[in-house]
């Protein structure tokens, strides 16, 4: 078994993309990969990180999470508080008696109680009365199961969450079952079919159209707003390099597109994308996505800091991740997308088939948002990337961009933190 523990978020989301949660996922923390024998050592690794990154994780969201015996008794939930966590169980805990009297424990402490893998079976029957939360696996469950499964939680008033949703089979069985929510690759991946838009993220827009109207503008704070949002970056590019700002060198980054536009022919632009808009019925998928761009450019940018024998920058690692939605964000194929943007070849070959350097470290950071912990290990060996550095470097990229997402969607927030 891999020695290395690695700890993401994947979200739970209604049938309307609706984010209703997130699971903290930790590899090695489920029923199926961690033994008697070796569940104490895990528990210790996991109890570890999650105390230098418990308000990381559960910062701004509703967040679930399995726990095994040895955690329960660890106490790792106090960690967090009782309005924020919900307690997952599996199979390991349901058949040990001490750990059954544990989480009796933490039920009356106000924590809500979730089974994994919920089965129509005695021991879990007798468990309703305590949860709050079901899960049932779609990929593991007939259709007979899940469908009495679903008439017992209705009737007791149980929430039903379907995971490893990784299929619009799956999604369509789970919306004909009235699922409560839904988590798996297919609900990661179903937003790029619903967003394809050119537009931007408007708290984010209103921020640039502040900073440019200002009597004395600051460059690095125009540069810092348009690096958050994809759909600007893409846009100043593309005009940078348009025909009319045609230069001898081309232009490749967005510090280097500011200069070349100038303050008075960046606000004509501010000017020209405020006549446009989002539409609002897709504006929450559209913040979403904008949100994991910017999520993967952090995080691919920290990554290239410890890749071996690479020769990507920083700058260029940051827009590998953060162009990498781009074709679910514009109604093109990445090649048509790049056609006008001067990116360096290896990272054109990334993002359009996945090659070289640049292609492995893209890899490893949608597999590490995907919680594929075999393809993990293998492309940070590959990169040479010390994988016990991963999680630490996720989290704080997370509460990173986090509290740059705050700043974005609530102005509030700044008059604020500049009071405390």
């Amino acid at each position: 078994m891999d020695k290395n523990r690695y700890i993401t978020r994947q979200a739970i989301k209604d049938a309307d993309s609706r984010i209703l949660g997130y699971e903290v996922m930790y590899s090695g923390g489920d029923a199926y990969s961690i033994t008697n024998a070796n569940e104490v050592s895990v528990a210790e690794t996991i109890y570890n990180c999650l105390v230098q990154n418990s308000e990381k994780a559960l910062k701004n969201s509703r967040t679930f999470m399995t726990f095994t015996s040895s955690l329960l008794a660890k106490k790792t939930p106090h960690l967090f508080k009782n309005t924020d966590l919900v307690i997952q169980i599996d199979d390991s805990v349901i058949i040990h008696p001490f750990a059954m009297h544990l989480l009796q424990q933490y039920l009356d402490e106000g924590y809500e109680v979730a089974a994994n893998d919920f089965q129509f079976a005695p021991r879990y029957l007798a468990l309703l009365e305590q949860l709050s939360y079901i899960k049932i696996n779609l990929k593991t469950l007939n259709a007979n199961s899940a469908e009495n499964i679903m008439r017992v939680a209705k009737s007791m008033n149980k929430r039903v969450i379907a995971t490893n949703v990784d299929t619009k089979e799956l999604a369509d069985f789970a919306n004909k079952l009235g699922i409560y929510g839904m988590q798996g690759n297919y609900i990661a991946d179903k937003l790029a079919n619903k967003v394809h838009q050119s537009g931007y993220l408007r708290s984010n827009f209103f921020r640039l159209v502040v900073a440019v109207t200002k009597e004395e503008p600051d460059i690095h704070e125009i540069e810092e707003i348009i690096m958050a949002d994809v759909t600007l970056s893409y846009s100043l590019l593309k005009i940078a390099n348009s025909a009319y700002f045609a230069r001898r060198v081309k232009t490749d980054s967005i510090q280097q597109a500011i200069v070349t536009l100038g303050l008075n022919q960046l606000k004509r632009w501010v000017y020209l994308l405020s006549v446009g808009d989002t539409e609002d019925e897709n504006m929450q998928d559209f913040e979403e996505f904008i949100k994991l761009s910017f999520m993967r450019a952090s995080f691919a940018s920290e990554l290239q800091h410890y890749m071996k024998d690479s020769d990507i920058t920083k700058s260029e690692a940051y827009m590998l991740g953060m162009f990498s939605t781009l074709e679910y964000l514009i109604d093109a194929s990445m090649q048509e997308i790049l056609t006008d943007i001067p990116l360096a070849d290896e990272l054109k070959d990334a993002l359009i088939s996945g090659e070289g350097k640049g292609g492995l470290l893209l890899k490893l950071v949608i597999c590490y948002e995907k919680a594929d912990w075999k393809n993990i290990s293998l492309y940070a060996e590959e990169l040479g990337i010390p994988a016990n550095m991963l999680t630490t470097i996720y989290f704080n990229c997370m509460e990173n961009v986090n509290e740059i997402w705050e700043q974005m969607i609530n102005p509030q927030f700044n008059k604020e933190e500049e009071q405390k």
